[in-house]
This record gives structure tokens, sequence and C-alpha cells, in this order.
């Protein structure tokens, strides 16, 4: 297998090297036998602020709900739009 491996190309930027790996099989570039896991214990998902516009008498109610789930209301704003967007998946 040793030799199969092909040399990991060098990128100039992070965009040319993820555009590479959209194409190539890293199989072909990497020795997975030889992987070992990790953990990564502080890595947290990317996120993105937005301005949402709400009627104060929606984000009342958002409000009376997350408070009767003991949840924080943006969180349970987010729990919601993912329950919806999963169902509603094409």
């Amino acid at each position: 297998m040793a030799n199969d491996i092909k040399r990991v190309p060098e990128f100039r930027d992070e965009a040319e090297e993820r555009a590479f790996w959209e194409r190539h099989d890293s199989a072909g570039h990497i020795d997975w036998s030889k992987a070992e896991r990790v953990r990564l214990p502080n890595l947290k998902p990317s996120t993105t602020a937005i301005s949402l516009r709400l009627p104060n008498a929606l984000l009342e109610r958002i409000k009376v709900a997350a408070n009767k789930r003991d949840v924080p209301y943006q969180s349970l704003i987010k729990a919601w739009l993912a329950e919806k967007v999963d169902t509603s998946a094409l």
C-alpha cells in the first residue's frame, strides 16, 4: 500500500486545497491503515449571528415556551428551525 500512496501537493491557500479534495479521493494520498483516533473536545461548530425581526408578542410567546422547557429562548428557536428544516426536506 505504501508504494501506491501519491504525494499531497503544496497548496497556495485553503481555497485551493478545498478544491483539490473536492475532486480527489483521499485514499490515494493517505494510508488510512495508520490513522489514529483523536478527540477535539474544544472544537465548536461554526455559527453566524443573524438579525431577525419578530413581533414583540411572538417573541414573548417563544420566551414563555422556552421558560417552560427550561432552555434559553435562542436555543429553542434554533431547535425549532432545525426540526422544521429536517421535516420539510425535499
